[in-house]
């Protein structure tokens, strides 16, 4: 007898996924920033996802939303897929790939904030406080350096711009996901980012022409990886969970990408970065949990209780 799986523990599966997949596209965009300009790198990536998730939408014959859904759709695709990916990649020009990493989850915290007002999700007790210990984390890396030594006004400008397109992308994301299934909602973003950045196209050819194969296949990378698969298994892991919740779980991509940059890069952190990239993940584990609930008073749980009794 086969048994069924737990929703709820494939969606942190699904999570897990998706961190790490977006933790190493902080260093890779680092690695292939040398041969290709923001907007071609997006564009790159951006029409490869597009076609993967075209080809996974075409195999579950997924339609097009119309009218509303498709403009939430659209929406969040253009600010998500397009926008955030090219001033990503241009603010990796100027950062080193942890502390843009780092720039880029504050958005969970705009993201639960957001979401408890407007979503109706509140403020549990364990999201709160992890939220306070992931964020003091975050804040020890950012204060401590991570190593890079390339950090400039203009890098930490855009990387906060990243954050506010982020949060935007993920609220509007969620709303798109009530009457959108995950994988059209990311197939058709992904194609309306992809749009987006058409523009860049007339010089992708020349730099294309150039670039080493390697750089070429960062980009293909990038497009299958931290877009097609980690995008896709972020909307299944949305759609059932709450949506501060699971942004909080971001949290732990800094922490990942510090990791990755040290190796692959020679990004190597610091003491700052340890132990905030510590703390990351402590409170991403916390905020995880769910509430405990409190026993009823004994009048309720039986009316026949002494309790009751002597009232």
């Amino acid at each position: 007898m086969t048994r069924r799986r737990d929703p709820a523990n494939l969606a942190v599966i699904a999570a897990a996924v998706t961190m790490l997949l977006w933790a190493s596209s902080f260093v890779v965009i680092r690695a292939v920033g040398e041969h290709f300009s923001p907007g071609v790198m997006a564009l790159g990536r951006l029409l490869v996802g597009t076609a993967v998730l075209l080809l996974l939408a075409l195999r579950h014959r997924r339609r097009i939303p119309r009218g509303r859904p498709l403009a939430l759709v659209a929406g969040y695709g253009v600010l998500w897929f397009g926008a955030y990916t090219v001033i990503l990649n241009w603010a990796e020009r100027h950062l080193d790939a942890g502390t843009a990493s780092l720039l880029v989850n504050f958005a969970p915290i705009i993201v639960a904030v957001l979401a408890g007002l407007f979503f109706g999700e509140g403020f549990p007790r364990p999201l709160v406080v992890g939220m306070a210990i992931a964020f003091t984390g975050v804040v020890i890396i950012a204060v401590g350096g991570t190593g890079g030594g390339t950090n400039d006004v203009l890098g930490i400008g855009l990387g906060l711009v990243t954050a506010v397109l982020y949060a935007s992308g993920v609220l509007m994301q969620k709303a798109a996901l009530r009457t959108v299934d995950s994988v059209t909602a990311t197939w058709v973003g992904c194609a309306a980012g992809m749009l987006a950045t058409l523009p860049f196209a007339p010089v992708g050819v020349g730099e294309l022409a150039d670039a080493p194969v390697s750089a070429v296949l960062g980009v293909v990378y990038l497009g299958v990886g931290p877009t097609a698969i980690a995008f896709t298994t972020w909307a299944y892991a949305l759609t059932r969970t709450d949506a501060g919740k699971l942004a909080a779980t971001s949290l732990v991509v800094p922490a990942l990408a510090i990791g990755l940059s040290w190796l692959t890069l020679g990004e190597v952190p610091t003491v700052f970065g340890f132990v905030g990239g510590a703390l990351c993940l402590t409170g991403v584990a916390i905020s995880r949990r769910r509430p405990r609930a409190r026993p009823a008073p004994p009048d309720v749980l039986d009316p026949a209780s002494p309790v009751r009794a002597a009232d």
